[in-house]
């Protein structure tokens, strides 16, 4: 039985992982004392007590403890302290066989952000496929639920005397600095950073990612039903991708981001037109964009059946 633990599990994305731990019979949950929560010494013991440690930690205190430990303790980060590093392993693992190779046998595995998931589900397979260029413009659109923004941003919606503007979907880093743009340049072998535009919406959890293409701009033409297949190629035989057969979409026509909240399941619609397409990922941005993901990655680190407990 292998001994994990978590430290930061009093957060959105540590709670979450707790959860998913409830009923597994295969892990030993090692806890710390209420009392030991911010001691530094006392969650290094039980880092290098257990076979395996989440941080579920704002990036200063996860580079804090980082620093503090030696390489062969294994980790996984849900910050985005280390996500960009070159000691670390990005935990998207149906990026590439390579990946997830890199994933099962690391001792350091940052878990990619939400809307990072979403967006880097799409693009990297179009750079990496030759599809599109590097310096191809890209912009994303991402509308997420408010679970997304942690305690404070939870608290803050279901508040009684929120204000009026809550009601509305809201966009925001509107300066082109959200801290999920390193990352989702890096990984996907971008030139440039995307123009990204996320939006916070006054549901709970879900989340929908968007990725407009302009087809006399990429480097090979591609209908949407031709992306489509090299996508279905790309992503076949994945447990948690799904690309959805061309041409199914909702009947109504609208594509709602709260469907797969609770799973750790992520799909791809490929639509538009000969010149124009829209690649979409929806998922749960408390899943597969943050702690299914993170315990996708531990199952492979610690040699279990992928989707064991999701």
């Amino acid at each position: 039985m292998k001994k994990v633990f978590i430290d930061g599990s009093a957060g959105t994305t540590g709670l979450k992982i707790f959860e998913r731990f409830q009923n597994r019979t295969d892990l030993e949950l090692l806890t710390i004392p209420e009392a030991d929560r911010k001691n530094l010494d006392a969650r290094i013991a039980k880092v290098c007590e257990a076979d395996i440690s989440f941080l579920c930690l704002p990036d200063a205190a996860s580079r804090e403890i980082c620093e503090q430990l030696p390489q062969t303790v294994r980790l996984l980060d849900t910050s985005t302290a280390h996500r960009t590093l070159p000691d670390w392993v990005y935990g998207l693992p149906e990026l590439s066989k390579e990946r997830r190779a890199a994933v099962a046998a690391a001792n350091r595995v940052a878990v990619p952000g939400c809307h990072a998931t979403g967006f880097l589900t799409l693009a990297a397979p179009l750079v990496s496929m030759g599809i599109a260029a590097p310096d191809y413009p890209f912009t994303a659109h991402s509308v997420t639920g408010y679970s997304g923004g942690g305690k404070s941003m939870i608290a803050a919606y279901e508040a009684g005397d929120r204000p009026g503007t809550y009601d509305s979907p809201r966009q925001y880093a509107l300066g082109q600095k959200h801290k999920h743009l390193p990352e989702m340049q890096k990984i996907a072998g971008l030139q440039y950073p995307p123009v990204f535009n996320p939006i916070v919406a006054d549901y709970f959890s879900g989340m929908v990612v968007t990725v407009p293409l302009h087809t006399r701009l990429l480097k090979k033409p591609m209908t949407p039903e031709d992306l489509t297949k090299a996508f279905a190629d790309y992503y076949g035989g994945q447990r948690f991708i799904h690309v959805m057969p061309y041409g199914q979409l909702p009947e109504d026509g609208t594509m709602d981001a709260n469907s797969l909240a609770g799973t750790n399941d992520l799909e791809i619609y490929i639509v538009g037109t000969a010149e124009q397409i829209v690649m979409i990922s929806r998922f749960d941005n408390l899943g597969k964009g943050a702690s299914g993901a993170a315990v996708q990655c531990m199952n492979l680190m610690l040699g279990l059946t992928e989707d064991t407990g999701l």
